[in-house]
């Protein structure tokens, strides 16, 4: 399991990396430009990476599904060797995923402003740029997205079912709670993930309203890779006890200060 979670904390520091770096540097320059070329490898790398995601989120599921339904075998299915397999069977198929959108826009015509109303590169807003029909394009990429977000999602909730099937099964409330613990920060991260995804994604429109396409970019590509350590480490018991004693304290401390401005408003 720590293992999964580590690989994927390797893939969104790569995931926020392709983005965030420009939009920063966007925020300080006045002239706010990037070369066609480099926009086509931010939106690859960015939909390879996020793909990538997909099939990693769906791989954490089977370990889970494994260890809860099936504790005995889950040794020897689940050793080493299959570990690194799924691990790069994950990034290679998210990898091949964008290719065949890439080298469609690639060969679009665009004229115009040229001016993407969007905060990175993407497949929506290079869409609304081109200057012919892109009808063959918007359906490659709802193809596409459909069958890595649906088929993976569907993938996700089956092995949660059974899991929930399973969980249900046990004697002790201990017992239940235990195994629960073990799901609910992946099933957090996955219906955060997916959620925002599938609305930004699967649909056959080149792209919604501005301002709704930006807010769901924010959410899922540096909101969510934000909270996704915040959600796992408070599976950790030293980590919730340290948030504890830092509330402790941080609410003592107000109540001294408080405390305090009103002795000095008596003495007033």
């Amino acid at each position: 399991m720590y293992f999964f979670i580590s690989i994927l904390s390797f893939l969104e520091i790569w995931y926020t990396a392709v983005t965030i770096p420009k939009m920063l540097i966007n925020l300080l320059v006045p002239r706010k430009s990037i070369h066609f070329n480099s926009c086509l490898l931010q939106t690859y790398f960015f939909h390879s990476l996020g793909a990538s995601e997909c099939y990693l989120l769906t791989t954490m599921a089977y370990d889970r599904y494994l260890a809860i339904c099936h504790p005995l075998y889950y040794p020897s299915i689940m050793n080493s060797s299959m570990t690194l397999k799924l691990v790069v069977a994950c990034f290679s198929l998210g990898f091949l995923c964008p290719i065949a959108e890439v080298i469609l826009i690639s060969r679009l015509p665009f004229c115009g402003s040229n001016e993407i109303q969007h905060i990175f590169c993407d497949f929506p807003p290079l869409l609304s740029l081109a200057c012919t029909d892109t009808y063959i394009n918007v359906l490659a990429d709802f193809v596409i997205n459909s069958f890595i977000i649906l088929v993976t999602f569907t993938f996700i909730m089956i092995s949660y079912i059974k899991i929930i099937i399973a969980i249900l099964k046990i004697r002790t409330s201990t017992g239940r709670i235990k195994a629960f613990s073990t799901c609910v920060a992946h099933l957090t991260v996955v219906l955060l993930f997916f959620t925002c995804i599938v609305f930004m994604y699967v649909r056959l429109t080149k792209s919604y309203s501005l301002y709704y396409d930006r807010v769901l970019a924010v959410i899922y590509s540096v909101l969510t890779p934000i909270l996704n350590p915040f959600i796992y480490s408070l599976r950790n018991k030293e980590i919730r006890l340290a948030l504890k004693r830092l509330c402790t304290k941080f609410i003592s401390n107000s109540v001294t200060e408080q405390k305090f401005e009103l002795d000095i408003g008596i003495l007033g």
